[in-house]
This record gives C-alpha cells, sequence and structure tokens, in this order.
C-alpha cells in the first residue's frame, strides 16, 4: 500500500509539476492573489494533503484512548473482549505529531494564511484587522506550544493506559482496573478540551475569518464516526481471520448501534451548524457555506452531497434494523463507507480555505492517503501484535464473554 502511494504521489507531482495539475486556473490567479492567496502550486497541494492525512488519521487514533477512557469510566463490561483494538489505535500518536510538527514548520504559510507577517503590519496595504485581532491567540509560537502540549498529553495517557492494561496481564488483580478508571477520567477532562481547542488550531484557523462555536463539536464528531468505524472493521476482519473467537454477534450488535447513532449525531451537529448560520444569514458566516456550495464555480458542490449521503443517509439506512447490526457483511460495507466519507469530510473542511479552485482528487491525494493508511496499519497492528487480544486478568472479562443483548 505504501509502495503504490509513493508511485501514484510521485507521478502525481511531476504531472502536476509539468502543468497538468494546476495551471489549467490561470483565470483564478487573480482571485486568489485578490483573496491573498497565491495560486497553488505542486507543493503546496502536497502540504495540504499531508495535513489533511495526518489531522484525519491522528483524530482516529486519539479516539482509540478516548473509547477506551470512556469504557473505564463508564464501569463497562461488555467491550472487554474488543478492548486492545482501540488500545492498539494510539500507537500511530507519536508519528502524527511528528508528522503534524514537520509539515507545519514547512508548509505553514501553505495551509495557513494568518502566519503571513504583513496581515499584522499596519503600514501594509493587506494589513487584516479580523485576523492581526486574533493574534494574541493566533500567532506562530502559541500554535506550536499548543500542538506539543496537545501531542505529548495524548501519549502520556495512552502510554499510562496501555502500561496498565499489560501489567494487568501479567499480575493481575483488581489494583489496574482502579488505576486505570482514574487515569481515564483524568484523560477525559483533558480531550475534553484539546480535541476541541485543536479542532479550531488545525482545522477552523484555516478559514480565518470564519468561526462557529460548534466547530469542536463537530469535528469532534467526524473522529468519533471514524474511530468507532475503524475498530468495528477491524474487530470484524480479525474475527473473520480466526481471531477473537469469543466475539460474539452481541459485541458487533452493540458496535452497530454505536456506529449507527454516532452518525445521526454527527449529522445533528452538521445540520445545527448549517441551520443556525442560514437562518441567522450573517455575511462574515454564510460565506462558508457558499464557498462549498456555490462560491467557487460550484467545485465542492458534488462533494458537499456525497457528504452528507454517505456519512449520513447510508449507515442510516442500512444499520437501521436490528438484524444489520448483527452481519458482518452490513457492517463491513457502513465502516469502509464511514471511513472514506469521513475522510471527505476532513477534505471539505481543509481544501476550500487552502486550494480554492485548485483542488481536485487525483495521484498526489490517492498517493498521499495511501502511505498514510499503509504506515497507520503498520504501526497499529504492529501495537496489536504486543499483547494478547484477550485481555486475560481483566475484571470484567466474563461478562463480556456471556455478553448478550
Amino acid at each position: 500500500m505504501i509502495a503504490i502511494g509513493v508511485v501514484l504521489l510521485i507521478a502525481g507531482i511531476i504531472i502536476a509539476a509539468m502543468g497538468g495539475g494546476d495551471a489549467h486556473h490561470a483565470e483564478g490567479h487573480g482571485e486568489a492573489a485578490a483573496a491573498g492567496h497565491e495560486a497553488a502550486s505542486w507543493l503546496k497541494r502536497l502540504y495540504v494533503n499531508l495535513w489533511l492525512n495526518n489531522v484525519y488519521f491522528t483524530g482516529i487514533a486519539l479516539v482509540g484512548v478516548f473509547f477506551i477512557a470512556v469504557q473505564y469510566v463508564a464501569y463497562a463490561g461488555w467491550s472487554v473482549l474488543i478492548k486492545r483494538i482501540p488500545e492498539a489505535l494510539g500507537y500511530y500518536l507519536p508519528i502524527g505529531g511528528a508528522v503534524m510538527l514537520i509539515v507545519f514548520l514547512l508548509g505553514g504559510h501553505d495551509i495557513f494564511h494568518w502566519t503571513h507577517d504583513y496581515l499584522y503590519d499596519l503600514n501594509d496595504e493587506r494589513y487584516d484587522p479580523i485576523i492581526a485581532g486574533k493574534a494574541p491567540y493566533l500567532n506562530f509560537w502559541f500554535f506550536l506550544i499548543r500542538m506539543i502540549a496537545y501531542f505529548v498529553l495524548w501519549i502520556l495517557f495512552f502510554n499510562w493506559l496501555r502500561r496498565n492494561s499489560l501489567n494487568e496481564d501479567l499480575n493481575g488483580g483488581t489494583s489496574y482496573y482502579h488505576k486505570s478508571i482514574r487515569i481515564s477520567a483524568m484523560f477525559l477532562v483533558v480531550f475534553g478540551v484539546t480535541s476541541s481547542t485543536s479542532a479550531w488550531d488545525w482545522v477552523l484557523s484555516i478559514d480565518t475569518h470564519w468561526f462557529s462555536t460548534m466547530f469542536g463539536w463537530y469535528v469532534f464528531a467526524s473522529w468519533w464516526v471514524s474511530g468507532l468505524a475503524a475498530i468495528t472493521l477491524t474487530v470484524i476482519i480479525l474475527k473473520q481471520n480466526g481471531y477473537l473467537k469469543m466475539v460474539n454477534a452481541n459485541h458487533l450488535h452493540d458496535l452497530g448501534k454505536f456506529v449507527f447513532a454516532f452518525s445521526i449525531f454527527w449529522t445533528y451537529i452538521w445540520f445545527s451548524q448549517f441551520m443556525l448560520i442560514w437562518y441567522a444569514n450573517i455575511p462574515e458566516e454564510s460565506i462558508y457555506f457558499i464557498e462549498r456550495l456555490g462560491g467557487n464555480g460550484g467545485h465542492f458542490k458534488w462533494i458537499f452531497f456525497t457528504n452528507l449521503i454517505v456519512n449520513f443517509a447510508f449507515p442510516f439506512l442500512v444499520l437501521m434494523t436490528r438484524d444489520a447490526k448483527r452481519q458482518m457483511i452490513m457492517l463491513k460495507i457502513v465502516t469502509i463507507a464511514i471511513l472514506i466519507g469521513h475522510w471527505l469530510d476532513f477534505y471539505l473542511m481543509m481544501m476550500p480555505g487552502t486550494m480554492r479552485t485548485d483542488a481536485t482528487i487525483g495521484f498526489i491525494e490517492i498517493g498521499t492517503t495511501l502511505i498514510f493508511l499503509g504506515v497507520f496499519l503498520l504501526t497499529f497492528t504492529k501495537g496489536l501484535a504486543k499483547a494478547s487480544l484477550v485481555p486475560v486478568n481483566h475484571p470484567f472479562l466474563e461478562e463480556s464473554v456471556h455478553h448478550h443483548v
């Protein structure tokens, strides 16, 4: 997968550098320059794609840790047999942190309009009072410090929970379980703050003039559904390959209910944000949706509607019945669709504000995504192989084995 991704990426860069990918938008150049955005080069396109994929996969890794923490705090027993899967997702976090740091340091100017110094210079004709007003929060060093702090905290809690989980396998007893509950409670507080602020930093600040008080929830909902889909799909693939023998239709049913419910939750947040902005009809708010619906020559319109169909209508209709949630093939189709759908969701959040009408889904996009997916799967499966798939000494193991809904 990584090899195919590299070949596609190189092919895409060569085509784009020779003018096949980006040069056809000469008429957009004047518009872009007027808006303070230079016409997109292949390098800018590469940076934006690296950022998009890293935010997406980092979110899925983080949701693995969040899922574990929620199960501990809720004293949940049903999920013990599948616990090792979300646990192993977190192994991607250090890679996510490193990539995020490198891409921001090298390509920050290409992704974030607010990183340009002239916006804050009163004597410059390009001075922007709105962006200058956000300077205490949106500035290079504070942004960098926040980014490092997020990853340090997330990796710290991930390692802490994982270490306890593995020690429990070795030593038994309930002390590790109670300790994990306390760690999880602390992590949930940290997650509650950092999941929103990281969404503002990494996604919302791309559209610097626009703001939405619901945006932290919106990104969380997208991450959460993607993470649940990844967990469910992994459980099914492992089960089909002869692992997780004790996992039964009841566990799949619960995972299916999660995926079904939070697809509706994502849509609820999506609709609430859209409706409030449409209803108020304030220009500085509605510009966000105009750019994605009618603006940019309708460039993003098909993704806008595909996003809703794939992430809401499809899982809603397919997983509505009890039987569908218990069938591996149904869950498999829906979870794969959701993972692709929410990648498109992040694409729609980032591309209109960075690439404008130069945005496309070509070799560079597909290649970058395949490389990230390959690296993610490598770290995830290696993490999964480091411990028994069944947490043998978990106090609720018996409850999970006999789980019935």
